[in-house]
């Protein structure tokens, strides 16, 4: 009888403990579940940048679609870093993600070069619309195997690539006199940047490094006779008032950015965030492709009301930027394996040999 009492407490303890395991295993995993991600994002670019403004619009969405879970701070630059050390800061997670462009650390990511403005790369001639640009550009990226490319480079890195997002049309360059073919351009001194400067030079023009900020005053004054930036040369910086001719023919019709995130940050992400944060990237995503469409518009109004006049570069000019634009192809193809096939899918892409 005292055996049997014994086996009964001894049933009962381990009935309690079992309950008492089960319960704190269910307490942890909702506490898992509603667990709060805050995170935060630095934008390479200063407030007032429309492609920073907008990614109020990335840290909404994904609170929305994790529930409160993913709490996500913009920061502009230099709120947390300067734009030359974002890249290191969120490598190391200082910074959670980052928004910006492979062209800022292609020292570092060589592919990063081709995937930024490589020059009339991501030209769609054949689309009709900026709508339609922006779509046939995110179709070769995400199902040609591009972005598979780009993550594996940026992996290597400690980073994630998480999405694209769209500055529009890069170069859109502006002039002070009319220009309509490469005997216009030649001997011009134009303000560009980066590889720019070498796809300019390629038809005659004299590049020179001048800060955006500083670039109105040097129309304006004679310093350069034409400048390249993006739309906000117009809608932002009101460059048209001192270079009232738009020159078209030489430019991507849409420029592409990124956000990448802290691969350590991303691997501690539970599937279902990493989910929610994809689909708010992707809102990200069609936020910038409205955002600077609306700035294509108000361009286009400048020019109804006569205060910016359309050059659209003759045929052979075009063919002439075509032919240095394959020369640097070609060349960036050197830098490293990576930057080889991102070429090749670029060409095969293009239709070009």
């Amino acid at each position: 009888m005292k055996r049997n009492l014994l086996s009964v407490a001894k049933l009962a303890a381990a009935c309690a403990a079992v309950m008492f395991l089960s319960i704190g295993s269910l307490a942890g995993s909702a506490a898992a579940a509603d667990k709060v991600y805050n995170m935060k994002i630095q934008s390479l670019f200063p407030h007032g940048d429309l492609s920073m403004e907008t990614l109020k619009v990335f840290a909404e969405s994904a609170a929305a679609k994790s529930n409160g879970r993913l709490k996500i701070k913009v920061f502009a630059e230099p709120d947390l870093v300067p734009g030359d050390q974002l890249f290191g800061a969120t490598k190391q997670g200082v910074v959670d993600m980052l928004q910006g462009m492979g062209g800022m650390w292609g020292g570092m990511v060589p592919v990063g070069y081709v995937e930024f403005n490589l020059p009339l790369a991501f030209s769609v001639p054949e689309a009709k619309t900026f709508q339609d640009q922006a779509k046939a550009v995110r179709d070769f990226y995400l199902n040609k195997g591009f972005m598979d490319l780009l993550r594996q480079e940026y992996a290597k890195q400690g980073l994630y690539l998480l999405d694209i997002h769209t500055y529009g049309p890069v170069p859109f360059v502006l002039s002070k006199k009319p220009i309509k073919t490469c005997a216009d351009l030649k001997g011009l001194k134009m303000k560009a940047d980066g590889g720019n400067m070498e796809y300019h030079n390629g038809v005659g023009m004299q590049s020179v490094a001048i800060s955006p900020t500083e670039a109105y005053m040097a129309l304006k004054l004679g310093t350069v006779d034409i400048a390249e930036w993006d739309v906000s040369a117009v809608t932002g910086m009101k460059w048209h008032e001192v270079a009232p001719y738009w020159v078209r023919g030489m430019e991507c019709d849409q420029t592409m950015g990124h956000i990448l995130v802290s691969m350590e940050k991303w691997n501690k992400l539970p599937d279902d965030l990493k989910a929610a944060m994809h689909a708010a990237a992707e809102d990200y995503w069609h936020a910038t492709v409205k955002a600077y469409e609306g700035e294509m518009e108000a361009v286009q109004k400048v020019v109804k009301e006569g205060k910016l006049t359309i050059n659209e570069l003759d045929q052979e000019c075009k063919d002439a930027y075509a032919k240095v634009a394959h020369e640097m192809w070609n060349n960036y193809a050197k830098q490293d394996e990576a930057s080889a096939k991102a070429i090749q899918m670029i060409k095969e892409w293009r239709g070009v040999k």
